[in-house]
């Protein structure tokens, strides 16, 4: 366990990030970890990217989905007779043409089935009912409006805290036996210590805590296309896809064909964030229109069918209860959860963990007892529940511990960031079991608070707080410090329908001495192509420049679970680690040979095996490349080339962690918030590239302003969607966020082989609670104790005339 006060790293400075090239401190190495400009930029810059609709395969026909106007309905007839007279309508296919094939339903990630078209009644609005096949996309979707659909409308549940009343509408009449709307109860902790910590408490406070639907929105949307040949029974599948290895085993489950015929390839993708994770029956009905019409069929959604439809996130309401001593010593910790999970359960989490990673709700913090239960329930939205920036709700975990902790010093008089110093998990109790079940790996929380408080100047903010209070301006100052656990695996723990969550890689090095790295995650933006060359750079001393990394295609890649949840770097970048190791203790042999030496004699630099106490006498690993492919003959048990390939089953989740610090301004004539400052001090372990770092938390913290200002998935009473467009669902620009500053501290995980715990989702986690905490603590002049997200200017104008929803 290190920090940068330890030790130097490479392309850094103590807690900040600056410009350096590690290349110019030693000319003659290779740039390993450092600030290395992107590898698949040129590409991107110069629109060369390959998006999936970019990809125009011959005589391919096209798909549209007609979507259900209502949110709950049966389906008395369809006519489809006008729409297939239309030209160029080549089919149109209903839930009926599915049924005799076996592919009406599909597996969603939870155990659960979903529709692919609706056969008994529609559950959602938006959800699919029937798809025309034609010679192009317009003909296709001028189609849509010859389709007659006959419902018998329905009540829908729309309120979660309803849709277990005894009247409430039944959404799932379809599966056996069911008789409301429950799914799932799930809880842990232990509620007799809890109880205990309670009874012996000065104060406790309860608080209702709303994290709204909310969507990933992706820059790209969701498509599929899919060429099947009749006659090899071949299925070439090009999705966005961000599992492409188990979208493979998934789709050869539900379609019953040889899993080695089915080729996934995942091209270029604009944005997942979680949303291109599971399989929709759009994907499905590509493939089927391609069996159905013997051509390419090519499916692809639009920015309204991809709001509506597909996989939202959060949506919890949680009861809250904290109890402490009267200096602010923390004691016990309550949650109680109701999760909306729409119409089919179709959550992207573990299947030992139903209400995903939710037990890392305790934080960062010591208790004497934590006790934490979640329902789950139906609903006539759309379903899913993805692991949207969130790594499996520990957003919502972070979201809801950092809103009680500042309610908690509301009711203390205390300074927020006080109090969070006082109760930190000590860096001596690593690793630590957190009273919800969860090991935690490494950490120094004090030093990495203390270290952002002096960026941020916390103690001149205050001042300035109360020098404008004075002057009766709103200025608030937000905190959040959170734990994230991601990376999942290990396999015995984790895994998406049966499937463990390991992850491999193969790495070989040709006699040229350049290297192909194939990884089993998938990016979406990530910078892969450079982080991943820059592992192996790192590791075995070839430059990043030299080094190729293949992802994406299922026939070039090894079997993984995919990219979300932060996977890429804790679970595949451990992969890289290790298969580069094994080829270069292969290359130790080999080398050995190469000097008539020992193995054991030989000592390893960056890029070289030589002889201890003679470096003069040495082999590159480019020499030894060659050699391994040449007729030198070989050490016993070597088989010649230089490659390995490995399966990485990582032994625990990592936890990167964060100090985030928000200043908000409130305008008191119309509340709107600007967020005129936000810090970010995060921990992810070893860094690999700062530069890919700053990226990822920028966009981050674009998408914590959004989530907690502006973004929201209504309904009204009927299930109506109210946020199908970017005209209803806003989301930030460059004009709603400020200059980003960021630092960092490093704390090694002990466990992985590079020490690194992960940066991509964190301060998606960390910055909603910062956020709000701040726009609380700027109306906090005006009684203000609670306000939910957003924090739109209504709702905040509103919390500032006395009407916001008080404490329970």
């Amino acid at each position: 366990m290190t920090t940068v006060d330890d030790r130097p790293l490479i392309g850094h400075e103590q807690g900040r990030i600056h410009d350096h090239n590690p290349a110019a401190d030693h000319p003659e190495r290779p740039v390993g970890f450092g600030r290395l400009q992107r590898k698949e930029d040129p590409r991107f810059i110069r629109g060369q990217g390959n998006y999936l609709d970019d990809i125009v395969l011959p005589g391919m026909l096209h798909g549209a989905i007609l979507r259900a106007p209502v949110a709950h309905a049966r389906i008395v007839s369809i006519d489809t007779s006008e729409a297939l007279a239309r030209p160029g309508v080549r089919a149109v296919i209903t839930g009926k043409d599915l049924e005799p094939l076996n592919l009406a339903w599909i597996p969603t990630l939870s155990y659960d089935v979903q529709s692919v078209l609706v056969t008994d009644k529609v559950r959602f609005q938006g959800q699919e009912v029937a798809f025309v096949i034609a010679d192009d996309r317009y003909a296709a979707r001028d189609a849509l409006e010859s389709i007659y659909v006959e419902y018998d409308i329905l009540p829908p549940v729309i309120d979660a805290r309803k849709a277990l009343d005894a009247d409430a509408p039944l959404v799932r009449d379809d599966l056996e036996g069911r008789t409301d709307n429950h799914i799932v109860d799930w809880e842990c902790g232990d509620a007799g210590a809890t109880d205990a910590a309670f009874a012996k408490a000065d104060v406790v406070v309860k608080q209702e805590i709303v994290y709204p639907r909310v969507h990933p929105a992706p820059m790209e949307t969701c498509g599929a296309i899919a060429d099947f040949n009749a006659v090899t029974g071949d299925l070439t599948l090009y999705e966005t896809s961000q599992a492409p290895h188990a979208h493979r085993t998934v789709i050869a489950m539900v379609a019953g064909l040889p899993e080695h015929k089915i080729h996934v390839i995942s091209p270029d993708i604009g944005g997942g964030f979680g949303n291109k994770v599971g399989i929709y029956p759009g994907y499905v009905l590509a493939i089927v229109g391609s069996i159905v019409s013997g051509k390419p069929v090519k499916w692809m959604e639009d920015r309204s069918e991809n709001l509506m439809s597909t996989s939202f996130a959060r949506d919890y309401i949680m009861q809250g209860e904290i109890a402490a001593t009267k200096d602010g010593r923390l004691l016990g910790l309550r949650a109680d959860v109701l999760a909306d999970h729409g119409a089919f359960n179709g959550t992207a989490q573990p299947t030992k963990y139903p209400a995903g990673f939710f037990n890392l709700f305790p934080g960062s913090y010591t208790w004497e007892g934590v006790y934490g239960k979640v329902t789950s329930v139906y609903t006539n939205k759309a379903p899913g529940g993805v692991a949207y920036a969130c790594s499996f709700r520990v957003t919502e975990a972070a979201y809801f511990v950092e809103r009680m902790i500042d309610r908690l010093a509301i009711e203390l008089d205390m300074d927020p960031a006080e109090l969070r110093l006082k109760n930190f998990i000590a860096p001596e109790q690593f690793p630590y079991d957190n009273k919800a079940g969860f090991e935690y790996d490494s950490g120094q929380y004090e030093k990495t608070m203390r270290h952002a408080m002096g960026l941020i100047g916390y103690d001149e903010l205050r001042q300035e707080q109360a020098d404008k209070r004075a002057r009766g301006e709103l200025m608030g100052i937000g905190i959040s410090f959170f734990t994230e656990g991601v990376g999942a695996g290990p396999r015995k723990h984790m895994d998406i329908l049966g499937l463990g969550m390991n992850d491999g890689a193969e790495l070989r090095i040709h006699p040229t001495g350049k290297a192909v790295v194939r990884i089993s995650v998938q990016s979406q933006g990530q910078a892969h192509e450079t982080t991943f060359a820059q592992i192996v750079a790192e590791e075995i001393g070839i430059p990043p420049e030299d080094i190729e990394v293949v992802h994406g295609i299922t026939d070039q890649t090894p079997f993984g679970l995919g990219t979300y949840g932060s996977r890429s770097t804790p679970v595949s970048g451990g992969a890289v680690a290790l298969v580069t190791r094994k080829v270069r203790d292969k290359a130790r042999l080999i080398a050995a040979a190469m000097l008539e030496t020992r193995p054991e004699d030989l000592e390893w630099e960056k890029g070289r095996w030589f002889v201890k106490g003679d470096p003069t006498a040495g082999k590159t690993i480019q020499e030894i490349a060659l050699a391994a492919h040449g007729t030198m003959e070989l050490p016993e048990g070597v088989d010649g080339n230089l490659d390995a390939e490995v399966t990485y089953d990582p032994p625990n989740l990592t936890y990167p962690y964060g100090a985030y610090f928000c200043v908000t301004d409130i305008d008191k004539g119309t509340g709107k918030v600007t967020v005129r400052r936000f810090l970010a001090v995060d921990d992810c372990g070893t860094r690999i590239n700062p530069m890919v770092i700053e990226g990822q938390v920028h966009g981050g913290l674009a998408d914590g302003v959004g989530m907690a200002l502006m973004e929201i998935i209504e309904f009204d009473e009927d299930g109506n969607c109210l946020g199908g467009s970017f005209m209803d669902y806003l989301i930030p620009t460059s004009m709603e966020v400020p200059d980003w500053e960021t630092g960092f501290t490093v704390t090694e995980s002990p466990h992985h082989p590079i020490g690194a715990k992960g940066i991509g989702e964190s301060a998606t986690v960390g910055s909603p609670a910062a956020i709000v905490n701040s726009v609380i603590d700027a109306l906090r002049p005006l009684g203000v104790t609670a306000i939910d997200m957003p924090c739109t200017p209504a709702r905040v104008w509103e919390a500032m005339q006395g009407n916001a929803r008080p404490p329970i």
